[in-house]
């Protein structure tokens, strides 16, 4: 039965994205408005990391579950292939109600840090509006904002910015 309703959320979740239209402001990376100010936002309070850098069981799938989901260049629109992880994810929340996941969005280093801090707030409630299709509660799901703060990548080139544009699901206790 939940393989149906995954197959069924992710055939209209890539007709949605599809039709979907974004204006989305070009970047200025020479504005730097926030000053001094911490980076992060945070909807809801949350636990320690538990799993970094790890898999989760994906028990749908027969195997290990990825933790980080990636994004297009200024985008917050989920891919498919990701919207598929994050459906899974939504799907091992339901069903555990007592997992609690923050998720951590991110942004490549291009653009103002007010706007990689939005940027990767938007990316995080992409990913959290699919989890709640899925099941999951909303007290289950808490999300935060690194913006260009953590990348994984240090290079100045397409390959790194790609790895750098990601939501982790970091699951708490």
């Amino acid at each position: 039965m939940s393989k149906i309703k995954l197959i069924l959320l992710s055939s209209i979740f890539v007709l949605l994205a599809g039709c979907a239209s974004q204006d989305i402001p070009d970047p200025d990376p020479s504005a730097d408005t926030m000053g001094g100010q911490d980076s992060a936002t945070t909807d809801s309070a949350s636990g320690s990391g538990l799993g970094e850098g790890e898999f989760i069981d994906d028990d749908l799938a027969g195997g290990e579950l990825a933790d980080v989901v990636y994004f297009d260049f200024d985008s917050y629109e989920l891919r498919p292939d990701d919207a598929d992880i994050s459906a899974r994810h939504g799907i091992q929340l339901a069903d555990n109600p007592g997992w609690s996941v923050r998720l951590e969005g991110h942004a490549d280093e291009r653009g103002s840090r007010e706007y990689n801090i939005g940027l990767g707030e938007r990316r995080a409630q992409a990913v959290r509006r699919v989890l709640l299709l899925q099941g999951a509660q909303p007290s289950q799901i808490s999300t935060v904002s690194f913006g260009e703060e953590r990348p994984v990548a240090f290079g100045s080139d397409e390959e790194s910015w790609a790895q750098n544009r990601r939501v982790e699901f970091k699951y708490t206790n």
